[in-house]
């Protein structure tokens, strides 16, 4: 089942025997399994009819005991297996799924991996139990996650901000929701979140960041890029040279890909490249400043100072000096 199917069915009280979570992406197991701790059972029955225990602690046939208790004036009893990827022979599980308690729901919170689809044992899961498998998201998926969430929340941004908070933030779900929720305390719904509001509160500075990095190289803006290179190598920890390479690989990739487009359409450009179509202007003015015989030459130039940053050809090098280096190499 997909997220947004689990989490309509408990609101309406559509239990399952078992959820079977598992996966890269933890915000999503997490978000399920806490709906499941709130809502399924109130203060008083989850005295007695709430279990929560860690794979590493315990073992299937304990698990399989907890499960088949029956709840205690209440109509559902709720245990949840944390950390389930520790747990020791899962396929013992299997006779449990053949004939699960019906007033129990059993959740796994499996992380960071998932179960072998070959298996037997994974197929007759995946018929008799919720199994859901949540995965990274993409980097180009980010902005609209981002909006999204916020939507969702009756609060406004623009393309500008969710791109600025998707480049600084990465992601990591996680980290992304817990920012969103903190500028959500500190801004009205009528508001739209900004790029300002978001430097003011955030600490991320909406001038100096590598999405306006990307903007000053496509303009062919020396002083401009040059101000935000200045700014990053006197606080590389705030900005490594890993995670720009990483996102001027991407932004030079999406240029080349640009040029070889049948279709310059804002919404076919969009669609193709993955981005909003907010931005397709800037990629049309970065086409023009570099040909494809130039990205070809950069990309070059982004493996080689990646290589370069783990100590391949360079004896003494910074990453503040690579940083300069081949953002004038890339210029000029």
């Amino acid at each position: 089942m997909k997220y947004e199917e689990i989490i309509r069915d408990l609101k309406n009280k559509v239990y399952h025997p078992i959820y079977f979570l598992m996966g890269e992406e933890s915000y999503f197991i997490d978000q399920i399994t806490n709906y499941i701790d709130a809502q399924v059972l109130d203060e008083a029955e989850k005295e007695f009819n709430q279990t929560v225990v860690y794979g590493r602690d315990t073992n299937v046939m304990d698990v399989i005991s907890m499960a088949k208790r029956f709840p205690m004036m209440a109509n559902h009893q709720v245990v949840i297996v944390k950390e389930a990827q520790h747990l020791k022979k899962i396929e013992d599980l299997e006779s449990y799924v053949n004939q699960p308690v019906n007033s129990t729901l059993l959740v796994f919170c499996y992380k960071y991996k998932t179960l072998d689809k070959r298996k037997a044992f994974t197929k007759n899961l995946g018929k008799k139990a919720v199994v859901f498998t949540s995965q990274k998201m993409r980097d180009y998926q980010i902005p609209d996650w981002i909006s999204g969430y916020l939507k969702d929340r009756q609060y406004k941004i623009g393309p500008a901000a969710t791109k600025l908070l998707s480049e600084y933030l990465g992601n990591d779900l996680n980290k992304i929701s817990n920012e969103l929720d903190k500028l959500m305390i500190l801004v009205d719904r009528q508001t739209e979140i900004t790029p300002q509001i978001i430097e003011s509160n955030i600490g991320i500075s909406k001038d100096f960041n590598v999405f306006e990095l990307q903007n000053a190289l496509g303009k062919k803006d020396v002083y401009k890029a040059n101000q935000i290179i200045n700014y990053f190598t006197s606080n590389t920890k705030a900005h490594p040279f890993v995670l720009t390479i990483s996102s001027l690989y991407t932004y030079f990739s999406k240029i080349m890909q640009f040029h070889y487009l049948k279709d310059k359409n804002e919404r076919s450009v969009a669609a193709a490249l993955k981005v909003h179509p907010f931005f397709v202007k800037d990629y049309k003015i970065a086409a023009a400043h570099y040909s494809p015989g130039k990205v070809a030459r950069i990309i070059s130039y982004l493996r080689e100072y990646d290589l370069k940053s783990k100590g391949v050809n360079n004896a003494s090098a910074s990453d503040g000096e690579l940083t300069k280096e081949l953002i004038y190499k890339i210029l000029h």
